[in-house]
């Protein structure tokens, strides 16, 4: 690769990395104005610092399946870089068009000198693999399509179908890839918890004693963020995540509550990003031969 392309790919990944710090800081702005903040008392807004650290962590897991993938596909990184790359490239999805961090992803590989097409295939395997483990979250909104079914239920139908799948994909493709299918869920149930966290702050705050299926809330999240993941051109699933939430937890959750968690969710995510792109940034790190994880 010459100097001078290798130099504009490190200008791109840059440019598109800024542009989503700045979308980010716009959409921080407009959420502060659709929050009564006085409803929160301290205390209450360091459990929602604490819930954005917690999907900080989270994002770690998504570093750590795309370093599996680009060893499955021949592009062997170290994990450390793999970390670094991803976190600082990730914001860019805020951009609206929702392409923009898988541009910069593709354009900071390449100029490390990773080869273009294993990039551009993790993309690929990364979409089907995190909307499969997504799918499989359907078991857990049981509750919600069936009353007469416990949760448990669902519950066992989630263990048992991601079994078989991680045990299929283990033997009929490799362990690299049953391992990331297993990080992408994982990442996904954190999420959804961290929601159901929100939803328990929410509604605790306005003193409201109403049982709530903690596990269906989880799903439906799941579920909602998968709409916004294959939705194009929404940038990070903007709107769309929302609207599919209200749809799916219309009448189940107190209208008010929801519509605050909903907000609530998006600093969380939108902070946790912040924070895991600050630390990669940070980062020193080199696309050298890695290990699996």
């Amino acid at each position: 690769m010459s100097p001078t392309l290798k130099k504009g790919l490190h200008w791109l990944g840059s440019t598109l990395a800024a542009a989503g710090v700045i979308f980010v800081v716009v959409r921080l702005r407009n959420y502060g104005a659709e929050i009564e903040f006085s409803r929160f008392a301290l205390t209450e807004w360091l459990i929602v610092a604490g819930l954005a650290l917690i999907y900080g962590f989270a994002g770690l897991m998504l570093a750590f399946a795309w370093s599996n993938l680009l060893l499955q596909l021949g592009a062997s990184t170290t994990l450390r870089w793999s970390v670094k790359t991803y976190g600082v490239s990730q914001l860019a999805k805020y951009v609206p068009g929702n392409i923009f961090h898988l541009a910069g992803r593709q354009a900071m590989g390449m100029a490390a000198g990773v080869p273009a097409w294993p990039l551009a295939k993790s993309t690929i395997w990364e979409f089907g693999l995190i909307s499969a483990a997504g799918l499989f979250f359907v078991f857990w909104t049981i509750p919600l399509l069936m009353d007469e079914l416990p949760a448990s239920v669902g519950m066992g139908a989630f263990l048992l179908t991601v079994s078989v799948a991680v045990a299929v994909l283990w033997r009929q493709i490799s362990p690299l890839i049953a391992r990331t299918f297993v990080w992408y869920v994982g990442f996904l149930a954190v999420s959804g918890a961290l929601f159901v966290g929100i939803m328990e702050l929410v509604t605790s705050a306005d003193t409201s004693d109403a049982s709530l299926p903690w596990s269906a809330l989880c799903g439906a999240y799941v579920l909602a963020w998968l709409a916004g993941l294959v939705t194009p051109g929404a940038p990070a699933g903007m709107g769309v995540r929302e609207l599919v939430l209200l749809f799916m937890l219309n009448g189940i959750v107190i209208e008010e509550d929801l519509l605050m968690a909903i907000v609530l969710g998006r600093i969380v995510t939108v902070m946790g990003d912040v924070l895991y792109f600050t630390v990669a940034f940070m980062i020193k790190a080199r696309p050298e031969m890695g290990s699996p994880q």
